[in-house]
Formats: C-alpha cells, structure tokens, sequence
C-alpha cells in the first residue's frame, strides 16, 4: 500500500461520528419504535405494523438520493455536503415524529404516518451520501476494511448511548408525562446528532473519482447494478440479514414487558446503585439488556479486521454467523426467570451478530470497484443507496412481520397476555428470526468475490487511477 492511501486515525475517527449521528436514530428504530407507537403514541399494533411497512415505499426513493449524490458537483465533493445541507432538518423532524399530539385517534394516526415517512426520507437524504463515502475516502481494500470497523465501532457506541440512556431518560424528563418525555429526549438527540454530522463534514475528504471519461445516463447505471453479480448476491444476503434482525428487535421490549416481567435479583454489594437485592423492572431490564449487547457487539466489530484477514470476508461473515443463529434459536428454551441465560447468551449472539454490518458494508465497497474494473464506469452512491434500500425493506418487513404475527396471537397492549400471545413473543424472539438467518447464510455462499479477486481488482484499478489522474495524492 502506498503512502497516499493511508489515512490518518482523526480522519477514520471523524468518519465514525457520522454513523454516530445516525445511529442514535436507528437504534431507536430498531428496538423502541414498535413500543413508542403501540404503548406511548397509542395506536394498535396491526396499525402499528402497517406504518412501519410504509417504510418499504420510502425506499424506493433510495437509488433516486444515490443517483443524484452520484451527480452532485461540489467544492466538497459528492457526498459530503450532505451532511451539511440536512442535518438540521432531520433533528426537527425527528422531534416532530416523537411528539404526540392531542388530536383524536384518525388524527395521530395521520401526524404518525406523514411525521414518520418524513423522517425516513431526510434519514435517506443524510445517510446514503454518507455511507457512499466509504468507497471515495481511500481506494484500498484493507482500509476500508478498517474504515468500516471504525465506522461501526461508532455505530454500536451509539447503539448503547440509546439502550442505557433512552427509556431513563423519557421518565426523567417527562416527570410523569411519558409522551413529553419522549418528545424532549428527541430534542437532546438531535442536538447531539447535528454536531455528529459536522464533525464529518469538517474533517474528511473524497479522493476517488470516477473514470474522466465517464459518460453517464440513469438507465445505464441502473443497467450496470442490476447486471453487477457480487452486489446481487449482497442486495438478497442483506435483506434477509436485516429481516432476521429486525423480527427480533422490533418484540425485545415487549418480550421483556409482558414474558420476562419484574424480576428480583440479588446482585454484588459492591455495585453502585444496582447491589443488593431489589426488583428490576421493564425499563431497567431492557436497557441493561441492550447495553450490554450493544458493547459486546462493539467489542465484536473491532475484531473485524482480524476475522478478515485471518479467513477472507465471506468466510467470517459465514461463521460468526452461524454462532448468532444458534444464540438466537436458543431463547426459545429460556423461563422468564432465567436472566443469567438469557444475558448470557444474548452476550454471545452479539459478540458474533455485531461483526457481520461491517463486513456486510466492507464488502458492497468492493462490488463498486467490481463495477468499475468491469464496466469502466463508477456509481457509488447508488450501489450503497440500493444496498441501503434493501436494509429499509428488510427492516419494514420485519417489523411488519413482528406487529402483524402479534396482532394475529391476541397481542393488546398494556395488557395481561394471553398464554397463546406469550408463546407467539417467544417464538418472535428465536425460532423465527433463526429460521431466517438460515436463509441469509445460503445466499451468501454464492457471493464470488473472495480476498484474492478483490486485491486483483484493487491492483488493476490503481494501475488505471494513475494513468487517467483521477486519483489525487
């Protein structure tokens, strides 16, 4: 690797407070929208599950962000000014989008559906761009690699930021008023989220261009995608990737509310506020559940450089996969009063669950330089905004999954349930979301791209870099 596409420690640091910034959101998405909308905003869960497959029509204004990211010409780059133009609406909307407004019922749900697609659509505007970025910062494999680790390191930092702090932080500042709570909690995060963003802005640059000669035309990169391999294999091993994910985190706090309930333990003297004995209750029990899960995923995506040189991308990918399944499927066998297991475990699946985001997006990197190498043009904001369509698809079907079964089971909330709602919160927590994972593994076994394609790739594409000048020092 030579000099030039090294890059330094505050630059890769600076790149991670964009997932920071974004992640705060998604985290929040991912384990607290169902609960906030069936239990806080208050609509059913079938009513619920139907907002959230919305999600799936906003994604097809995915590729739209990326192709005009593609085409964006600025003093900063392609992709960076993104940052800068949306990061203030994005908090706004996300404060709007966690208000609960006095309307009746047809009213929320209306404010629910137009604040909530809001909100994806400015994520869409803010995120693509930023995840494109990926593959300009550095044109070399192993960096970008470590980028990514980096990248995700952020991301699961930011993950456990919202575990530990968002339900504690809804009842302390809503004094009594959950829904207050949650609305000003989203004014802290999106404070905190607009200077994650400029931090990013301010502190990177873009140094892969595309060929000079490059002419370009919508339907020949849509034509390109759609004929690139490798990013076929990925689109599908995402989408289900995410939907075994997504089932399970969209039940986590229900699961915890209304099968795991108020537990007494007995825990060291020594520990401050938590020793002793006394009774935990949901927002004590998720919280400690999702932290913990969150750092043991940290830990997990830092290793990532090590899996992947020790046995290629796809092969870790595969393995460290197999572990999480194989965790998850287990939850089907825990009693509600077996949280030794149940955190145990679920320490586990995440150390090992944690890793495979960032190989995941590692790998999409390399299948634009794949484009490039074979077709001689580049699109790299529409590669990753495609590949971020399909992760909105698998997290809109799979809470969608999730609300619908638990409707279809009797599910009501703020409920005692029924025996037959449990078993169905069980098996959203195991059987199912490890039935899926199956799947996903499957699919990547057909993913061609191994280490000494790429570093042939990488090597052809430096050679054409320097004779074109399109790769500045």
């Amino acid at each position: 690797m030579t000099e030039p596409n090294k890059l330094r420690l505050t630059e890769k640091l600076s790149y991670g407070f964009g997932d920071l910034a974004s992640v705060l959101y998604w985290q929040t998405f991912m384990v607290y929208l169902t609960y906030f909308y069936t239990d806080v905003f208050g609509i059913t869960a079938a009513a619920a599950g139907a907002l959230m497959l919305s999600r799936n029509f906003d994604a097809f204004f995915d590729p739209v962000v990326g192709m005009v990211a593609d085409r964006t010409k600025t003093r900063w780059g392609k992709f960076r000014p993104y940052l800068l133009w949306f990061c203030v609406p994005f908090a706004v909307m996300g404060v709007l989008t966690f208000t609960v407004p006095n309307f009746a019922p047809s009213g929320k749900l209306v404010w629910a559906w137009v604040t909530y697609n809001a909100l994806m659509m400015l994520y869409t505007a803010i995120n693509i761009p930023y995840t494109a970025m990926l593959g300009v910062i550095t044109p070399n494999p192993n960096e970008r690699t470590a980028l990514s680790s980096i990248k995700f390191v952020f991301a699961f930092a930011a993950g456990m930021i919202i575990s530990a702090t968002l339900l504690p932080m809804t009842k302390v500042l809503g004094a009594g008023n959950e829904a207050r709570g949650w609305q000003l909690s989203f004014v802290v995060v999106g404070i905190a989220a607009i200077i994650f963003f400029l931090i990013t802005f301010f502190n990177t640059r873009e140094r892969v261009q595309p060929p000079r000669q490059q002419k370009t035309s919508v339907l020949r990169d849509l034509g390109d995608l759609l004929t690139n391999g490798p990013w076929l294999v990925l689109l599908a091993t995402t989408i289900t990737f995410i939907l075994f994910v997504a089932v399970r985190s969209s039940v986590t706090v229900h699961y915890f509310k209304y099968y795991v309930g108020t537990q007494t333990l007995s825990l060291p003297t020594w520990l401050p506020k938590i020793g002793g004995t006394q009774e935990w209750h949901m927002e004590g029990l998720v919280s400690a559940f999702n932290t913990s899960g969150q750092l043991a995923s940290l830990i997990g995506v830092m290793l990532v450089p090590f899996f992947a040189r020790l046995a290629g991308r796809k092969v870790a990918f595969v393995v460290i996969f197999l572990v999480a399944i194989a965790c998850t499927a287990a939850f089907y066998l825990f009693k509600p009063e077996q949280l030794l297991l149940i955190f145990g475990v679920n320490l586990l699946g995440s150390l090992t669950g944690g890793p495979l985001s960032a190989l995941l997006w590692a790998m999409y990197a390399d299948t634009a330089d794949y484009a490039e190498w074979k077709k001689g043009r580049r699109a790299t904001g529409l590669i990753f905004s495609a590949s971020i369509f399909s992760q909105k698809q698998g997290w809109g079907i799979g809470a969608a999954v999730a609300l619908g079964l638990m409707q279809s089971v009797g599910f009501v909330a703020n409920t005692e349930q029924t025996p037959k709602s449990l078993h169905g919160l069980v098996l959203l927590m195991s059987v199912i979301p490890a039935a899926i994972g199956i799947v996903s593994i499957i699919l990547v076994l057909f993913y061609p791209l191994n280490e000494a394609k790429v570093a042939q790739i990488s090597e052809d594409l430096r050679i054409r870099r320097a004779a074109d000048g399109a790769l500045p020092a």
